[in-house]
């Protein structure tokens, strides 16, 4: 667990537990938060976190529902708390089951503590909804949610903030030790569209892009997944036998698999 200040009153905080990376963005007035981790217990901590940092009252956004992501939040209430509809949808829909399914997941690692906190979390379903785009005073500084269109999941957001050319990318970009990794994907996933949301991303001219998982990364290695993401669409719509597009993607053999849907 550790700050890294990317620019001048905008950090990341990167976690052991799933290598998540979660983000903080100081204004004059208030300050954004951006993902909360994954239960009241890590929830908990990340807000002691940001007062070590700051007292200004803060925000909340989920840059997309996954559990690691938006689970975390009541620790932070009362408070704003921004993401997608289509988040606001998830986290209805399929937040109960999800802590179900990922307290048994962790007590299957041998991780009960995990699961219990999981067990305790109240889910915080997001009241200040960003269909497209939105933006944010901080006091002196003005964030930017932008919906990039359909990439990780249906309703990612990224958090742009200008005046440091830093963009939190969440899932939309991943830092795995290939670029993704095989839960990166789903059996739904649109390559193609999250190749176009990628080049979304890509026109905020970004200096740095912190990704949901991993250390900040640069323009040129978001440019390289893009094209990794064409490239297996290519390959998923030609209906390529398996041993060939093996051979042919850019990706280890269970990254490719995934995204194949194989």
């Amino acid at each position: 667990m550790s700050w890294t200040e990317v620019a001048d009153g905008v950090f990341a905080r990167r976690y052991d537990e799933l290598d998540l990376t979660t983000g903080l963005v100081l204004g004059q007035e208030q300050c954004l938060v951006i993902d909360t981790r994954g239960d009241v217990d890590q929830g908990a901590e990340f807000a002691a976190a940001v007062r070590e940092l700051t007292e200004l009252p803060w925000s909340v956004v989920y840059t997309h529902a996954h559990f690691d992501h938006a689970f975390g939040t009541t620790p932070f209430l009362p408070c704003d708390v921004w993401a997608h509809p289509g988040c606001l949808q998830a986290l209805l829909k399929n937040g109960e089951a999800d802590k179900q399914t990922w307290a048994a997941h962790y007590r299957k690692e041998g991780k009960p503590e995990i699961a219990d906190a999981i067990e305790r979390t109240g889910l915080m379903p997001p009241d200040r909804l960003v269909p497209d785009r939105a933006e944010l005073d901080l006091g002196g500084r003005t964030v930017t949610l932008v919906h990039p269109g359909p990439a990780h999941t249906d309703h990612d957001l990224l958090v742009h903030v200008p005046d440091a050319d830093v963009v939190f990318a969440g899932d939309v970009v991943e830092h795995g030790p290939h670029g993704f990794t095989a839960y990166s994907f789903g059996p739904d996933d649109e390559l193609d569209a999250w190749a176009a949301a990628m080049d979304a991303l890509l026109t905020l001219k970004p200096r740095v892009v912190v990704p949901g998982h991993g250390d900040p990364v640069d323009e040129a290695f978001v440019r390289t997944h893009r094209d990794g993401l064409l490239r297996l669409h290519e390959l998923k719509t030609a209906k390529t036998p398996l041993e060939e597009a093996l051979k042919n993607s850019p990706y280890p053999e269970d990254v490719t698999r995934a995204a194949l849907g194989c």
